[in-house]
């Protein structure tokens, strides 16, 4: 059997992820139909299919899932080399890598770690954002070292540390009836359209839970990807939208927008460091949890 390529695997795990080949070719910069290829390719080596193709998508099989299984490590392990020849060359002390839910990294990432940088100048950290359900399978894969999130989902087992707290508010429009309002219960709100963040963030996902408990439906009426896009939506009459109240009262100084506690429980939320295994980590990686653990 001829050599896996690497780039073909990282391709596959891409599709496995994304859902559909167009997702993944668009997200790693190639060509969907070079995608389809390099994956067919690899179910001829391998003489077994690897995804389930339907019209809604794709789905990897019980081989794709191991495949996918083992090509996270693999390719974790393959980074390294070229990793820990540079640093090796540089003098580098260590890479950390982190994988963060935006409002930790919107609210307490950066200057946590430039507290930290400043102690340990020659580790390099490498930062990318996802919404906490995909933090922790990356940590669990061991795509990443660190993760911040706020909570683990089922199925799942990683250590995990305290990180920080924040509460979560109603932000409204200048004119909007509720702009008034001292607090307020999220199904007490569900009347007016809402401006919301992807479908599978946590807050999202707890605004959806919430109306559902309430019998009631979250009327979304534009869905955004940042917290600078929610406010500016808001901000425009389009809705009402639920994010950290540090992130919206950086928002308040240089707008109009109104900002209502929410009196529902899951709105104050404690943010989450999680490992794979602590004994495992490079010495750099554990000197940054205990970092983030002890701020």
């Amino acid at each position: 059997m001829p050599p896996l390529d690497p780039l073909s695997l990282r391709l596959f795990i891409a599709v496995a992820e994304a859902g559909t080949i167009a997702a993944a070719a668009e997200r790693e910069h190639i060509a969907a139909a070079a995608v389809s290829r390099r994956i067919s390719e690899m179910e001829t080596q391998f003489g077994v299919p690897l995804l389930h193709r339907t019209n809604k998508g794709v789905a990897p099989t019980e081989a794709g899932q191991r495949l996918a299984a083992l090509g996270y490590r693999a390719l974790h392990q393959f980074d390294d080399i070229a990793v820990q020849m540079q640093d090796f060359a540089s003098g580098t002390s260590g890479l950390v890598r982190i994988a963060a839910n935006i409002s930790s990294i919107v609210q307490f990432l950066p200057r946590d770690i430039q507290a930290f940088a400043l102690q340990h100048p020659l580790v390099r950290i490498q930062l990318e954002e996802k919404p906490s359900a995909q933090v922790v399978r990356a940590v669990a894969h061991n795509t990443t070292d660190i993760g911040v999130f706020t909570s683990v989902p089922h199925g799942y087992s990683i250590h995990t540390f305290p990180y920080r707290t924040d509460n979560l508010v109603l932000v409204t429009p200048p004119a909007h009836t509720l702009a008034s309002r001292q607090s307020i219960s999220l199904a007490d709100a569900l009347d007016s359209e809402l401006v919301a963040l992807p479908g599978d963030t946590a807050i999202s996902q707890c605004v959806i839970r919430a109306a559902n408990e309430a019998g009631r439906t979250a009327k979304v009426r534009i869905q955004v990807t940042s917290y600078d896009a929610q406010c500016l939506m808001i901000e425009a009459g389009l809705g009402l939208g639920v994010m950290p109240e540090a992130v919206a009262q950086q928002y308040v100084r240089s707008s109009s927008l109104g900002i209502v506690a929410l009196t529902d429980a899951w709105a104050a939320r404690e943010l989450l460091i999680g490992v794979r295994s602590v004994d495992a980590l490079p010495e750099a990686c554990r000197k940054l949890v205990k970092h983030l653990a002890s701020v």
